[in-house]
């Protein structure tokens, strides 16, 4: 148990600011969606906290707090303008800030299934680099997006960041005219954060949530071997050798504490596995934790990098299908080659949603999921007679394959080697896979399809548009 002191709720809610919202790495299309999207500003003291004791490598960390400083932040809240249509949870992501601006990894991957369930979306501006700069790149934050707009937010530093996140989750059931909801009462925070954001989700959870006691769960999606430093992360700069600076994120493996006092569901690409040292954690499912490892997967992928921003649900599966088609520039900046084109970790971080919110309102827990097979020295995967890796969650796009699809072994400049790769199969592979043609294929994918959801790593509710993806692509 921690031994920090309840954080007051001190954080003053003020907004909605006048739209629209500057535009920079949270771009999103609610036209249509029977959605709106509101950016306040909250401000107030935050603490920083200090480690008393070891930080052992299971996770059961003691902290105080120490400094005290003045803050004032963003959030932006996307949520049903019909109350009605509310489902009573709110998922209130940490803004990743490795591109030196707020980005918004989960709302890409989950937006379809937040809309869908009448979800409410918060994401909080938690780092000093998405309002200030000095990300691993110079991206676009805030102070530069719009001077004007943002001029006057202060942030102390990442040492204050977890107290930051935990008054934006109080300020969520502030009453009305102090909420940033509006209407909107939750019963159910659920907490969630991809790739940086998800290390200091590890932080969170193992020194700092069982005091504070503010969300009812956690989606740490994409995670290295080490939870954040309190006192922030130290991570390469642009112009330095970033591959280095990523591998050196494999650190010290640390676990999330098994005794974590609310449900944690880590959801995990090859990259993070392998690459990231995820792999290396050990970490063991409990009655509070599930670890799913999704073969096929990349930390990032055609979907999340192109797709994500257009997939509002008015595609059609053939416009869905080619903005996944395999690509060699991200972004402008050329990779290697072709980077991981398989829809599959957002097919899986549907489910997992699902999955989270069901288990943190007290029902039965996700199902627990085989691991990767990774090569003794962990740093890959043990693979199948088409180079696709054993083991992990399985879903059709690795079962019934039509390319080898990996979240290893890319290359390039900036953030490329988290891309993964696809090797398309040549027409004599498919021929001997699938002699019946298409038709085979399409049969071969249902089968593989309908024994993912029976599994529960599907949601059946996608089961359409996955054939429907499938038979356009």
């Amino acid at each position: 148990m921690t031994t920090v002191r309840r954080s007051p709720q001190n954080a003053r809610v003020s907004g909605p600011l006048p739209p629209p919202v500057p535009r920079s790495g949270l771009v999103s299309d609610l036209s249509g969606t029977g959605y709106r999207e509101d950016e306040f500003f909250l401000e107030g003291v935050a603490h920083s906290y200090v480690l008393q004791g070891e930080r052992t490598a299971d996770g059961r960390w003691r902290v105080r707090p120490d400094a005290e400083m003045p803050f004032r932040t963003r959030i932006l809240v996307r949520r049903p303008e019909d109350a009605a249509r509310f489902s009573g949870t709110a998922v209130v992501e940490w803004l990743n800030v490795s591109g030196g601006l707020d980005g918004a990894p989960d709302w890409s991957m989950l937006q379809r299934r937040l809309i869908r369930g009448g979800d409410a979306w918060v994401g909080v501006s938690v780092q000093k680099a998405g309002i200030d700069g000095g990300g691993i790149v110079d991206g676009l934050h805030l102070k530069k997006a719009d001077p004007a707009r943002y001029g006057d937010l202060v942030h102390p530093g990442d040492s204050f960041a977890c107290d930051i996140f935990t008054q934006a989750g109080r300020a969520l059931t502030a009453p009305e005219g102090t909420n940033p909801l509006g209407p909107l009462r939750p019963s159910l925070l659920l907490a969630v954060g991809e790739s940086q954001s998800a290390s200091f989700l590890v932080t969170y959870i193992n020194a700092i949530d069982r005091d504070v006691e503010v969300y009812d769960g956690f989606l740490v999606h994409g995670r290295g071997a080490s939870g954040a430093p309190l006192g922030g992360m130290s991570l390469p700069r642009a112009g330095v050798d970033i591959e280095a600076g990523v591998r050196g994120l494999r650190g010290r493996p640390e676990a999330i504490r098994a005794d974590a006092r609310v449900p944690v569901l880590v959801l995990q690409s090859e990259t993070d596995v392998a690459l990231l040292g995820g792999g290396l954690v050990g970490q063991e499912d409990s009655d509070r934790i599930r670890l799913w490892e999704i073969a096929g997967a990349a930390h990032a992928d055609t979907y999340l990098l192109g797709a994500a921003a257009r997939d509002n649900g008015t595609l059609t599966a053939e416009g869905l299908a080619e903005l996944l088609r395999p690509t060699s520039e991200v972004l402008g900046v050329p990779t290697g080659s072709p980077i991981n084109s398989g829809p599959q970790q957002h097919y899986v971080a549907n489910a997992a949603i699902v999955h989270l919110g069901r288990w943190a309102s007290g029902g039965e827990p996700p199902p627990s999921a085989p691991r990767l097979s990774l090569t003794d020295d962990g740093a890959g995967f043990l693979t199948d007679e088409h180079g696709n890796a054993r083991g992990g969650i399985r879903t059709p796009w690795v079962d019934a394959p039509t390319a080898t699809l990996s979240g290893l072994g890319q290359t390039g400049a900036a953030f490329s080697l988290l891309f993964g790769r696809t090797v398309p199969f040549t027409e004599a592979t498919l021929s001997e896979l699938y002699p019946d043609g298409r038709s085979g294929y399409l049969r071969r994918f249902t089968e593989r399809l309908d024994r993912a959801i029976g599994a529960g790593f599907l949601l059946a509710e996608d089961r359409d548009e996955m054939l429907a993806l499938a038979a356009a692509s």
